[in-house]
């Protein structure tokens, strides 16, 4: 029976006829406090459904506040684990919400972040294993947010340490991997081909070109990757649906960029 909740979820947070998906991350005020574009929640959550996004990340005390009682509807991720920019270990994260929790929210899957390489490696990956299990015990499905970070990582986007991230992710049960772009379809494609689950893109600090932006979600899709869990780049752009709206073109129908870009304009 928890297979059947798992892929009925999973269809909530996947475009069900591409296998693909567009995710975006309200999760960022844990760390880094309440930045332009997720200091009005509601707002946003609002913008990115209308935009078609398939599915949100947020904590959960923002549950409630991004909730929609109108318009389109959007699949909410529960983030579990956290750390702040203001700690002397920014990248060690703690478990701060259960499955179960999050179930009792209603969420339709949860996420988990986990920086290989750092020095709290190894009680993230414990913190990894239980929250793995405790996802198949109850058919939740299960993003896994892996990084290269940490005293042993020189380049975080370097394809030989973002592949053996993703490989981490799928391997330790994650149903839905998120890493970093490496910057071109070519090197992309050995870190989908190492990883046995879909795999999405992060998008990273927030960009100035909406053309760079749109190459990389291109690119990312051309080496065999199933879509993006796109942040800043999305909820701090002038038109944040419409940014959405650009980014579904590529995703969902297989436009190009200069598809994508007209939306834009």
């Amino acid at each position: 029976m928890t297979i059947i909740g798992k892929h009925i979820r999973m269809e909530r947070i996947m475009d069900r006829n591409t296998g693909r998906t567009i995710i975006v991350p309200l999760d960022h005020g844990v760390s880094v406090g309440p930045i332009e574009g997720i200091a009005d929640i509601k707002t946003t959550v609002g913008l990115v459904a209308d935009g078609g996004a398939k599915a949100i990340v947020e904590h959960k005390g923002l549950v409630g506040a991004g909730h929609r009682k109108q318009g389109s509807d959007i699949g909410l991720i529960v983030h579990l684990s956290a750390s702040t920019a203001l700690s002397v270990y920014p990248h060690s994260k703690t478990i701060v919400c259960s499955v179960e929790e999050a179930i009792k929210l209603g969420a339709d899957a949860v996420s988990i972040h986990v920086n290989i390489g750092d020095g709290q490696e190894k009680e993230m990956l414990n913190d990894f294993g239980k929250v793995a299990y405790d996802s198949r015990t109850w058919g939740m499905p299960l993003l896994a947010m892996m990084y290269p970070r940490g005293e042993k990582i020189k380049d975080e986007y370097d394809v030989e340490v973002v592949k053996h991230a993703a490989r981490v992710g799928c391997e330790m049960g994650a149903d839905i991997v998120k890493v970093s772009y490496t910057g071109s379809p070519d090197t992309f494609s050995k870190v989908v081909e190492g990883c046995t689950v879909p795999v999405v893109i992060a998008g990273g600090e927030k960009m100035d070109s909406d053309k760079a932006i749109l190459e990389m979600v291109k690119g990312s899709i051309e080496a065999g990757g199933s879509g993006v869990s796109i942040g800043r780049n999305v909820f701090q752009h002038k038109n944040p649906t419409r940014m959405v709206q650009a980014m579904a073109t590529i995703i969902l129908k297989n436009g190009s960029v200069e598809d994508a870009l007209k939306i834009l304009e």
